[in-house]
């Protein structure tokens, strides 16, 4: 019976190892995205999507990996969580902001801290928050887009027709919300012609125990006429462990094609 307990414990132990292991990797998932609507003699769109970083102080190799390769970065919600302290989100700001141009959507964590504060620091990083809004970003040779960001589901102060009104050319739409459930509500929306949904929130489940968990892995999917990224994220919530649910962040060009297809390299 001791030696059966001895067994158990020793399982549960190195499951525990693993588990800490794989919540601390630093994966850049790198992913073309070709859609019709997006002008055709454009020269390819690079983004950098990271989001729930929460506690977690950004590794330097995802930088170096990135660096030299994004044209603009967005932050998805919950860069940090109560009790991270300012310091490190400076820290995980200067770093992303070396990247490229850097914007940032609000998460249900990041009401956990002083908002006069963390807005001031924003500022202070030349970060550009979208809440309710949208910006018209162009880099030249056609490559240019509406990039719009609404607050989190959880406030009930998401207003993504706020952000629509902004939008006032046509033109490729790409929406930022960190909470996935927007999907839902864009028929509410008719005649948005956003094409691809940036999303983080669920961690992908974190831990799946049996294949089971809460929320499903993260995925790029099309979801009737609109792609939609739901990231497994950076962070953790509750306990510094996944299982199943690897962390994550991305590099997505966008380029034109006949038809929306993805490709993994």
């Amino acid at each position: 019976m001791i030696y059966l307990l001895c067994i158990i414990a020793a399982a549960g132990l190195i499951l525990l190892v693993y588990m800490l292991q794989e919540a601390f990797q630093n994966r850049v998932v790198f992913q073309t995205l070709t859609f019709p609507e997006y002008p055709i003699n454009a020269e390819p769109l690079n983004i950098f999507f990271i989001s729930d970083i929460h506690r977690r102080a950004i590794h330097p190799s995802i930088i170096e990996r990135v660096q030299t390769k994004a044209d603009l970065v967005v932050i998805g919600g919950d860069l940090l969580e109560k009790g991270v302290p300012l310091k490190r989100i400076k820290e995980n700001l200067a770093l992303l902001k070396k990247i490229a141009p850097t914007y940032f959507i609000w998460g249900n964590n990041d009401y956990e801290v002083d908002q006069a504060s963390f807005y001031k620091l924003l500022q202070e990083e030349g970060i550009k928050p979208l809440k309710n809004e949208a910006d018209y970003v162009s880099f030249g040779m056609g490559k240019e887009f509406f990039l719009l960001g609404i607050d989190d589901l959880n406030q009930r102060q998401a207003r993504l027709d706020e952000a629509l009104r902004q939008c006032t050319s046509p033109g490729f739409r790409i929406l930022a919300s960190h909470n996935p459930a927007i999907i839902h509500k864009m028929k509410d929306y008719p005649g948005h012609n956003i094409s691809l949904i940036l999303s983080g929130h669920t961690h992908g489940g974190q831990i799946h125990i049996f294949g089971y968990s809460p929320y499903k892995k993260g995925t790029l999917k099309k979801a009737g006429p609109i792609a939609q990224l739901i990231s497994n994220g950076y962070g953790t919530t509750a306990i510094p462990l996944r299982l199943g649910a690897r962390p994550e962040t991305h590099l997505l060009t966008i380029s034109h094609g006949n038809e929306f297809k993805v490709y993994s390299d």
